[in-house]
């Protein structure tokens, strides 16, 4: 992956419905090489899938949260993820180094909602403890990071 893939999927973070005649005036690269290392970035598996981003407000999900959970032993480690990963109002998921094993981010209705999703994940076998972090305002999302050459 060269300097020129990295200014291609930058553009296409910004919006991936972009075509590529707007991706090569911006990257000063013919479309028809526009396209083909596209195609090679999802061959390579670089390129995942095509998403969109929704304003989680406008769609009632008022109140966003961090959440640290620690386990009891590692061997809680598959089951625990087994009851969060197909939970909608967990928009995040990561594994940890130190004080705790995960870091979840949520995003729900209400104060209310966001109790009893706190209940739920308390109450999965395993789970040792939790800390809940109200999130007041979300400064930066960036999804995507690209390392230079």
């Amino acid at each position: 992956m060269d300097s020129m893939d990295r200014s291609i999927l930058s553009c296409l973070s910004e919006n991936s419905r972009q075509s590529a005649t707007e991706i090569s005036q911006k990257v000063h690269l013919s479309v028809a090489a526009v396209i083909e290392r596209i195609r090679k970035l999802e061959r390579n598996g670089v390129i995942r899938q095509y998403t969109i981003i929704v304003d989680q407000p406008k769609v009632g999900n008022d109140v966003a949260a961090l959440m640290e959970v620690s386990l009891e032993h590692p061997k809680y480690y598959d089951g625990f993820l087994e009851r969060i990963k197909d939970n909608p109002n967990i928009v995040a998921c990561d594994y940890l180094t130190g004080d705790c094993d995960f870091m979840l981010k949520i995003r729900t209705q209400s104060s209310e909602t966001l109790e009893q999703l706190h209940r739920t994940i308390k109450n999965i076998h395993g789970v040792a403890g939790t800390k809940t972090f109200f999130v007041l305002k979300e400064l930066k999302n960036g999804l995507t990071a690209f390392p230079e050459a």
